[in-house]
């Protein structure tokens, strides 16, 4: 269990880099203690996914039900997105994000995050909401999918024998 801690809360991370960036700096000034993180951390993430199971029922409301799922939609996976850095910090997550394994992902997500609110707001368009809401949540997913071992493997190996 203190590995888990010491490797979540970026104490076990192997670089001993001397230069230390400004998200690196207000990172460290910003340390919590572990259960302040973890609590952080499930505030958060249920947030978000009470966020989207509400914008899912608002969905079926006529007239507004669209624009008030994508908003709630959208907020959500960014809390859940943002849950995370309670448990790693900021500058930690905004790495992992952009790692090579993951920066496909994490742009189409936040680029369809970005287009569901555009589609919804300026561009008034149901169906183009509705398709960047269901791109965002397979981004997501495989965003998710990319911090398990061998899972996008699993996932590209089932869908081959699907097809």
């Amino acid at each position: 269990m203190d590995k888990l801690k010491k490797v979540l809360s970026g104490e076990d991370d192997g670089n001993s880099d001397g230069g230390a960036g400004i998200l690196e700096r207000a990172n460290q000034a910003s340390t919590l203690a572990w259960g302040t993180r973890m609590k952080g951390f499930v505030i958060c993430f249920i947030l978000g996914v009470f966020c989207s199971i509400l914008g899912t029922c608002m969905l079926w409301i006529p007239g507004i039900g669209l624009a008030v799922f994508a908003v709630l939609y959208s907020a959500g996976n960014i809390c859940a997105l943002a849950s995370t850095m309670f448990l790693i910090g900021p500058c930690r997550q905004l790495k992992t994000m952009c790692a090579k394994e993951r920066a496909f992902a994490t742009v189409i997500m936040l680029v369809c995050l970005a287009l569901t609110l555009c589609a919804a707001f300026w561009w008034k368009n149901n169906g183009l909401a509705l398709l960047f809401c269901v791109l965002q949540f397979l981004a997501f997913t495989w965003y998710g999918l990319s911090y398990i071992p061998f899972a996008r493997d699993a996932i590209i190996k089932l869908c081959s024998m699907c097809v």
